[in-house]
């Protein structure tokens, strides 16, 4: 008898559950359909009740269907994913008009349910109003202050470089994967200027906060954290987020210690990074009950910044060792012009990205092959807006299709292969292109632009210098994947590689 309670019961939570998603999803729709759209949105493909546009996208690959949408529906259109209505840009033209002509207007993130969960709006990234201009203007200026951009953060480039050449050469030739250590070296970089200190690559605490790091920048771009963000009403039947959310407190928790110690250790006359200028400034705002230098504050920049700092450039790495690996002819081409300028002996600097047009081209194609983050960040108007003959009210997230930029035949000659030809002039000179904007446009485009370039020019052209990159001795070269593996960011698939001594290497060819 028993039994046969517990099996009624449980059919019936399950009854009660089911209907309760229904009714749910019912009340969503009545809500969202009866409300009166403040604005006249860009036409886009008509909605389902409740679903809205989801049954034309795949949420695994969200950016190529928005590309595919914009095909039929133009440089600006809105797509409807589940009750939240989207604006989405295609092109350089549209994405420029917004973000860097319209930059005031279009300054404001949207708020994204997973994002606000996590950060509850506090940081830079993903903050508004006094917050963000605060934070931001801060980070800038403190940024600069610990050397960004200039001779100082060149010197810790350079020390980095020195570690992970010793580490490359360690292997001695034989096949490994280089996402962790380049995870781990990037990241050395911007802990050198938030904390004034790197972390050794056997560090176990610290690999596990950067696995920690980087399954969540996968996560992020799941189909079932982006269900929450449509539906975060049923969070509780969606997992992932839950995970997204425990991660970034263990890895809160792992920068709170580091905090513990810089408020142990702090000398207003002695300031070592990021951490410890914003601990001051904490001191010289004590009194002021509005400000916004508050712990929080503290915790969420320092992750914003650390994170920013980490994953994109060190997959931009990836791909670029990745890309010599599958046309070594270009690799040929970039070990010579090193040759050529680099004095033997003497490890790259800044100063010689000028006389080496080729890899410089090679470092911006790159990147643009690459297309590491396909939809930018997504923006919202900070107050309706009327802008190209329709009106987006406040709040309304824009997302920005880098994508489109990057794949569009009449920026690029050759836009769906690696051509770093796309940067050099008829006489082999390197030209910049407007339409190259990885780091994004306007008021809100990436603050660690500068450190994000000398970065990897400097590790790049390092690791050039001292190693010809090749696939396992088992893989050729034609079988190396270019398909990129799809998450908040676009990373390349798990590969090895051979980081072989460049004498070892000639006597090979």
């Amino acid at each position: 008898k028993m039994a046969v309670v517990k099996v009624l019961l449980h059919s019936l939570s399950a009854s009660f559950l089911f209907y309760g998603v229904i009714v749910g999803l019912v009340v969503i729709y009545i809500l969202t359909s009866s409300k009166r759209s403040r604005g006249k949105l860009p036409p886009g493909p008509p909605p389902l009740p409740i679903i809205g546009n989801l049954n034309l996208v795949d949420l695994n690959k969200l950016y190529q269907s928005l590309m595919e949408l914009s095909e039929n529906y133009g440089s600006m259109f809105t797509v409807h994913l589940g009750p939240r209505k989207v604006v989405v840009l295609a092109g350089y033209d549209a994405i420029k008009d917004a973000l860097f002509n319209n930059s005031e207007a279009f300054g404001d993130r949207p708020e994204i349910p997973i994002f606000q969960k996590v950060t509850g709006g506090h940081g830079i990234g993903f903050s508004n109003g006094d917050t963000w201009k605060a934070m931001r203007r801060f980070a800038l200026s403190t940024l600069r202050d610990f050397g960004m951009g200039k001779k100082s953060i060149e010197a810790k480039i350079q020390e980095e470089l020195n570690s992970l050449v010793k580490y490359f050469q360690s292997h001695q030739g034989k096949p490994f994967d280089t996402k962790i250590i380049l995870n781990n070296a990037v990241s050395n970089i911007i802990c050198s200027i938030l904390f004034g200190d790197r972390f050794e690559y056997d560090d176990p605490e610290f690999l596990h906060l950067l696995q920690l790091l980087s399954d969540n920048t996968k996560l992020m771009g799941s189909s079932m954290v982006q269900l929450y963000n449509f539906y975060p009403f049923f969070g509780f039947l969606i997992g992932a987020h839950k995970t997204v959310v425990r991660n970034i407190q263990e890895i809160t928790s792992f920068i709170q210690k580091l905090f513990k110690e810089h408020i142990l250790n702090f000398s207003p006359n002695h300031l070592t990074g990021f951490v410890d200028a914003f601990l001051l400034k904490q001191q010289q705002e004590s009194k002021n009950p509005q400000t916004e230098f508050h712990n929080k504050n503290l915790l969420f920049s320092t992750l914003d910044l650390f994170a920013a700092g980490t994953e994109t450039t060190s997959t931009t790495l990836r791909w670029g060792l990745l890309l010599m690996m599958k046309y070594p002819e270009i690799q040929r081409r970039v070990h010579e012009e090193i040759d050529k300028v680099i004095v033997l002996g003497q490890v790259p600097s800044v100063e010689d990205r000028k006389k080496m047009p080729f890899t410089d081209a090679v470092i911006h194609e790159m990147q643009r092959f690459a297309d590491i983050v396909p939809m930018g960040l997504s923006r919202s108007p900070t107050k309706d807006i009327h802008f190209r003959g329709f009106v987006i009210p406040k709040g309304t997230e824009v997302i920005p299709l880098l994508s489109s930029v990057f794949c569009d035949p009449s920026h690029w000659a050759t836009p769906y292969q690696f051509n770093p030809s796309h940067f050099l002039d008829a006489a082999g000179n390197f030209v910049r292109k407007d339409a190259f904007i990885p780091f994004g446009l306007g008021r809100r485009a990436c603050a660690g632009e500068g450190l994000a370039r000398m970065e990897l020019f400097l590790l790049f052209t390092g690791l050039l210098q001292k190693f010809t990159f090749q696939a396992a001795p088992e893989v050729d070269k034609a079988d190396l994947d270019l398909t990129a593996s799809v998450g908040f960011t676009l990373t390349p698939k798990p590969h090895l590689v051979c980081a072989l001594p460049r004498e070892e290497a000639k006597s090979q060819g």
